[in-house]
């Protein structure tokens, strides 16, 4: 046992188990760079702001808009070209300024390994840049320090690394000299939690285990967003319908005789009033509006349509550690023989306090408990740091975990000159002593595996009385560590032994003093976010690197209940579709590597789901791109993660997902809103100038009035559309399907409704007044069309519900839009300059009288049509 231990004061006498060595010479290291190049993984294409400005120009309506305006420069109509570009250059530059602010929120995906390492070269040891190591360069690392590369140890001198952002694991994981396995091996990306290693670079680069998740992260495709999609399909629909209407018309218009110039400008018109020119505008305004929201409740967009698509999500496939937990182990049990202890808080933050049967207890004022506490002081190489940013570990987080808990009892802190000899821990052994000295006496102290303490003791102390360990108080002690290790807690045992010399390191005759308690406890938001989630329908499934065990404990405690367990090697078992039978019914996912979690998500998207991921490590990040909607951690979360997600939570905050679910969805219903109200207005002026021209009449709107409806006057109410605020029961409706389209049939019957009124009413104007005049017919019926569009925004606020039960003055927005539009209009009639721009003449009394008279059916029908419809449904619920 004496070669095992070391003295505090002689860190270094393990030093000479590994012979000194002169490391790689400069000249090996030129030569080994040339071959296996620098230490960094491959630059990514970088997004500049160029290249976010010119995407703002793919999406199809926008390319149709972009058609437009060249058909109209052709036809050389400037005037028309020039305000459809307007409109076009205004989408792009208001979605550049989102996009590029996301964007540059980010940092580079290479600053995940660390900046500088200790190698010795040459004979010397010196620190260099990360991305100059190479293999076979030897590397020193100690506690707290990121690793640079993947290298195989020689010297682990207790040794643990953080793996969780690789691989889920939320415990420490132990680092020996061995070549069998990754036991003997530190990995780039990760970080040593304790001790100190010595080891030989083997991979750098891209050929690291972090380059390889990172190049499968690369591997996955960009995801079309659902609103892309279904925006996408309705432009196609609208593309397609203006092409074969204007098309139809003109040919028509030349069979029975009319000029073909006329005809020309008459097809064109058509083509302006079908597609809704000012859509892509209000949409981008929309979403980025809503984007900055949500920045304001610490949700970052990188992409506008991800708050919207997070509304439509049908399956949130979420990580555990950092995510659903505080990724900060936690003493919050303790047992002993006779009684039952609990701690408040979490974290490192001594804050919370012991208790005893719901009673504050101390070190002071219980001997068992008090002995507790010392041991796990005096048996560790952690402490707790407190400064402006609050409390922190250096450390390893078991031992900070047991620190903390010694600061809630108030134990005293031990002298570090009474630290004498140290066993440290190992895998083979599973525990660490350390003999300090006590007054006159001696005691050595042991914590580590139960079993295995357990085993070594002979004696227990109960209620401060020191008595024999009989056999069936022994299976008593390991009852109750079974217990607590099947609700997911991991259990430290700790003993004691008295002593009156200094000599005696042997771990037998010890004196059994309790059970200890951790877990990486959940956030308490994340309970009644899942809760939340659920009630609108949405399934919640952990998909976790961590064992089942804990994971089942986790899920009980956040309301997932307790789902059957599935590993990954029970997914690398399953065929596709026998995983997706699987996952009809509820389940969690535990020991699950970066391509299982890929194969779960692409899985969830065959069958239909909308899929959210969210994750915070590595090993989320392929999984993160592939889901619909990739949700990263901000403060906790790696930046490969960051850089693979569509939005980022600033504040790590599992319920802030489900703030922006409730935006997303407040988003895409009124995206339908004002699409329907867009549309209604454009089919209104389609269906004018078709009967029109069957009636064989003067032009009834010329191309520029249009363009004036379409994009100036309709564009500022729909954007003040796009602001309504949420209808009550959003939250607790199921997500819609993911082939729901933005209109529908019952949308495609509101449009025709609204614009066969609207149409017939222009053209009621029109031939009334046409013996007055071409120009003030014209004029009438343009204004006229003006003001039902305007005046229908107030039969759009809400699908279902009428104006007065939301308040007619609760969008005042809208209201100021609405004025405005009304106030541009009489501008277009009265003010000389925009009459010689449209071709209008003035109005008179009766001619405005007239077109309020038609319009107020517009407001008056629907408000009764929806109270009825509403008193139905109060009547059927009731």
């Amino acid at each position: 046992m004496a070669k095992q231990s070391a003295t505090k004061s002689q860190p270094n006498d393990e030093m000479s188990l590994v012979e000194p060595h002169a490391g790689l010479s400069s000249i090996e290291v030129e030569a080994i760079r040339r071959v296996a190049g620098w230490n960094e993984l491959p630059r990514p294409d970088t997004v500049g702001p160029l290249r976010v400005f010119l995407r703002q120009f793919s999406g199809l309506l926008v390319l149709i808009l972009i058609a437009a305006a060249l058909v109209a420069l052709a036809a050389g109509e400037l005037v028309d070209a020039l305000a459809i570009g307007l409109v076009v250059l205004l989408n792009a530059v208001l979605g550049f300024i989102q996009e590029w602010k996301a964007e540059t929120a980010l940092e580079a995906l290479r600053s995940m390994l660390s900046p500088t390492a200790l190698v010795i070269r040459d004979g010397a040891e010196k620190i260099v840049p990360a991305r100059e190591i190479v293999p076979g360069d030897r590397v020193l690392t100690t506690a707290g320090e990121g690793i640079a590369a993947d290298i195989r140890l020689e010297l682990a001198l207790d040794a643990t690394t953080d793996e969780s952002a690789m691989t889920g694991e939320s415990m420490p994981v132990e680092k020996l000299v061995t070549e069998e396995n990754d036991e003997g091996m530190i990995f780039a990306g990760t970080a040593l939690v304790s001790g100190r290693t010595e080891g030989i670079v083997v991979e750098t680069g891209s050929n690291t285990r972090f380059g390889g998740i990172a190049a499968l992260t690369g591997a996955v495709g960009g995801q079309k967003t659902n609103l892309e999609v279904r925006l996408n399909q309705l432009a196609k629909q609208l593309g397609l319908a203006s092409i074969l209407i204007a098309f139809a018309v003109f040919l028509v218009g030349m069979v029975v005789g009319r000029p073909m110039f006329e005809m020309f400008m008459t097809g064109l018109s058509l083509a302006v009033a079908i597609v809704p020119e000012g859509l892509p505008a209000v949409v981008t305004i929309t979403l980025a509006l809503g984007a900055s929201a949500m920045a304001r409740r610490n949700a970052l967009a990188r992409r506008l349509q991800a708050v919207e698509t997070l509304g439509a999500a049908s399956v949130i496939a979420t990580d555990k550690t950092g995510t659903l937990t505080e990724n900060q182990m936690t003493a919050t049990a303790v047992r002993t023989l006779t009684a039952t202890y609990s701690a408040t808080g979490t974290g490192y933050d001594p804050a919370g306090h012991i208790e005893r049967e719901g009673t504050r207890v101390r070190a002071e004022d219980d001997i068992v408990l008090g002995q507790l506490l010392e041991a796990v002081l005096v048996c560790s190489h952690a402490r707790l740091s407190n400064d402006a940013n609050g409390w922190s570990l250096i450390g390893a987080p078991t031992e900070g975990a047991l620190v903390t808990l010694a600061y809630k009892g108030w134990s005293p802190l031990p002298n570090a000159n009474d630290r004498l000899a140290e066993v440290p821990f190992s895998s083979e052994r599973k525990r660490m002593s350390v003999l300090a000295r006590r007054g006159q006496a001696f005691r050595l102290h042991v914590k580590g595996a139960p079993e295995t303490v357990i085993d070594l003791c002979d004696k227990v102390l109960a209620d401060g009385e020191s008595i024999s360990l009989s056999d069936s108080g022994r299976t008593d002690l390991l009852a109750a560590y079974q217990e607590m290790a099947s609700s997911g807690q991991r259990v430290i045992a700790v003993a004691c032994r008295d002593q009156d010399t200094a000599e005696d390191l042997t771990e037998g005759d010890l004196k059994f003093v309790g059970l200890i308690g951790l877990i990486d406890p959940p956030r308490p938001e994340v309970r009644g976010a899942i809760a939340l989630a659920v009630e609108a329908g949405i399934r919640v499934i952990m998909v976790t690197g961590d064992g089942a065990m804990t994971a089942a404990a986790i899920a009980k405690q956040v309301g997932l209940g307790s789902p059957p367990v599935l590993s990954g090697d029970d997914v690398d078992a399953l065929e596709d579709d026998e995983l997706a039978q699987r996952l009809k019914s509820n389940v969690l996912f535990a020991r699950t590597r970066p391509e299982h979690k890929l194969r779960i998500v692409k899985a969830l998207q065959a069958h239909g789901q909308i899929v959210a991921m969210t994750g915070d490590g590595v090993n989320d990040a392929p999984a993160l791109k592939q889901a619909d909607i990739g949700v990263s951690m901000g403060q906790r979360g790696t930046d490969v993660s960051k850089n693979a997600s569509d939005l980022v939570l600033l504040d790590d905050n599992f319920a802030t997902i489900v703030g922006a679910i409730a935006e997303g969805r407040r988003q895409f219903d009124n995206v339908k809103k004002f699409v329907r109200y867009l549309l209604c207005s454009n089919a209104g002026e389609v269906i004018a100038i078709l009967l029109n021209l069957a009636l064989g009449g003067p032009l009834i709107f010329l191309a520029t009035q249009i363009l004036w409806m379409n994009l100036i006057t309709d564009g500022l109410t729909a954007v003040a559309l796009g602001l309504e605020k949420a209808e009550g029961d959003q939250m607790s409706e199921p997500p819609r399907p993911k082939n729901a389209r933005i209109l529908g049939l019952r949308g495609i019957e509101l449009i025709v409704l609204f614009g066969l009124y609207t149409g017939a009413a222009s053209l009621f104007v029109f031939y009334t007044l046409l013996p007055l005049g071409t120009d003030l017919a014209r004029t009438a019926a343009f204004t006229g069309m003006v003001v039902f569009e305007k005046v229908s925004v107030f039969a759009f606020r809400s699908l279902t519900r009428p104006t007065w039960s939301i308040g007619w003055f609760s969008n005042p927005l809208l209201l100021a839009a609405f004025t405005a539009s009304l106030c541009l209009q009489v501008a277009a009639v009265y003010w000389t300059p925009l009459q010689a721009l449209l071709k209008t003449v003035p109005l008179g009394a009766d001619q405005w009288a007239m077109i309020i008279a038609l319009a107020l059916p517009l407001v008056i029908v629907p408000e009764i049509v929806k109270t009825a419809l509403l008193i139905k449904m109060r009547r059927a619920t009731s």
